[in-house]
C-alpha cells in the first residue's frame, strides 16, 4: 500500500516577472490528479528557455496549467486520477507537462508520461521530455529530416541542440551546427556535427555553402529568429526547409520573400506547450516507438550540464541566462 501523502510541499513562485531572483522557494498544498492524470513525486525537473520566457512574462501557462513553472520531471507515480487505467501507482515515469514542473509533486496526463528508458537514471529521465518531444516532433515530423540530407542546427550546445545532433545522427544526416565559442564547438563535434560553426567568428551561410559545395542545406532549425531568418533562407538547398521554434531575437522583421518562392522553400514553425494532450500523446507514442530503443542501447543519451537543488532554482536559471551551460540544467526535487 502506498504511504500517506503530506499535506504540503515546496513548490518555485513566480510572485513577480523579472530576473532569477523572482523565482523563490514556496510552501503549498500538492496539486491533485485529475481525470486522466497521475500525480507524480518529482524527483527531477529540467529547466528550459520556457521557462526562462515565463519568468519573464513572455509565455503565460495555456489555459488550465499549473502557473508554477516546469516543463518535465520524472519521478514516482503516487496517485492516479480517475479513468487512468494504463499507469500504476509506484511506476517510475519521465513526463512533459503544461507546468509545475518546480515542485516535489507534479500532475501529468498520463497520456504524456513515458517510462524510464532501461538503464537511464532519474535524472537523466527528466531531462528528456521537452527536448526529445520538441526535437521529433519539429526535426522529423515538421521538418520531414531524411537519412542522407544535410541539417544546420543553430545553437548546438543547448539542451535542444544537444538532443537534434544526437538524433540526426542516429538517422543518417549530415549535421552543422552553429556555437559560441570553441568550447561548444569541440562539444557538438564530439556529439556528431561534421562542422560547428563559431558565428561570431565566421558567417555560418558562406561556411554552410562551401561545405555543401554552394547548394545549401536540406534543413534548417531555428531558435534564434530575427536577423537569422533572411541569412537561413540564404543557406538553404532549393527544396530546403526552416524551422522555428523559438525567438531570442526579434519576432517582427522586414522580410523578401522572392527567395522563398524562387527555391521552393517551406518555412514553418511550432510550439509544444499549448499543444492538446492528443497532440503530445501522439508525439509520445513516436518517441517510445523510435527514440526510446536508441536510449536504452547506449546510442543517444541527454547531456546533463549541471544540477541545482530546487531551492536554488534562481541560481539555474542565472547558469541558463548566462549561455554557459553545454547541455542540460536540471533542478533535484527531492
Amino acid at each position: 500500500m502506498a504511504s500517506a501523502l503530506p499535506d504540503e510541499m515546496t513548490y518555485i513562485d513566480l510572485p513577480s516577472y523579472g530576473g532569477p531572483e523572482c523565482l523563490v522557494p514556496a510552501s503549498g498544498p500538492l496539486p491533485q490528479a485529475g481525470r486522466g492524470e497521475v500525480l507524480i513525486k518529482v524527483a527531477f525537473a529540467g529547466v528550459n528557455r520556457p521557462d526562462v520566457m515565463q519568468r519573464q512574462g513572455k509565455y503565460n501557462p495555456p489555459p488550465g496549467a499549473s502557473p508554477v513553472p516546469g516543463l518535465e520531471v520524472a519521478g514516482e507515480i503516487v496517485a492516479l486520477g480517475a479513468g487512468v487505467t494504463d499507469r500504476r501507482v509506484g511506476e517510475e515515469v519521465c513526463a512533459l507537462v503544461g507546468g509545475g514542473g518546480y515542485a516535489q509533486y507534479c500532475a501529468a496526463p498520463a497520456p504524456q508520461c513515458l517510462p524510464v528508458p532501461q538503464g537511464l537514471d532519474l535524472q537523466q529521465a527528466a531531462a528528456l521530455p521537452e527536448t526529445y518531444f520538441t526535437v521529433w516532433t519539429n526535426v522529423f515530423e515538421r521538418g520531414g529530416l531524411q537519412a542522407g540530407e544535410t541539417i544546420l542546427i543553430h545553437g548546438g550546445s543547448s539542451g535542444i541542440g544537444t538532443t537534434a545532433i544526437q538524433l540526426a545522427r542516429e538517422f543518417g544526416a549530415r549535421i552543422f551546427t552553429t556555437v559560441g565559442n570553441a568550447e561548444k564547438a569541440e562539444a557538438c563535434v564530439k556529439l556528431g556535427a561534421e562542422r560547428a560553426i563559431n558565428y561570431r567568428e565566421e558567417d555560418y551561410v558562406a561556411v554552410v555553402k562551401e561545405l555543401t559545395d554552394g547548394q545549401g542545406v536540406d534543413l534548417i532549425l531555428d531558435m534564434v529568429g530575427g536577423d537569422y531568418i533572411p541569412r537561413d533562407v540564404q543557406a538553404l538547398a532549393v527544396e530546403g526547409r526552416l524551422v522555428q521554434i523559438a525567438f531570442q531575437k526579434p519576432s517582427k522583421m522586414e522580410f523578401d520573400f522572392l527567395p522563398m518562392m524562387l527555391k521552393r522553400l517551406t518555412l514553418t514553425g511550432s510550439t509544444l506547450r499549448p499543444r492538446s494532450i492528443e497532440q503530445k500523446a501522439a508525439i509520445a507514442r513516436q518517441l517510445h516507438a523510435k527514440v526510446w530503443p536508441l536510449l536504452e542501447a547506449g546510442k543517444v543519451a541527454p547531456l546533463i550540464y549541471q544540477t541545482f537543488p530546487l531551492k536554488e532554482t534562481a541560481a539555474a536559471h542565472a547558469l541558463m541566462d548566462s549561455s554557459k551551460h553545454i547541455g542540460k540544467i536540471m533542478l533535484d526535487c527531492r
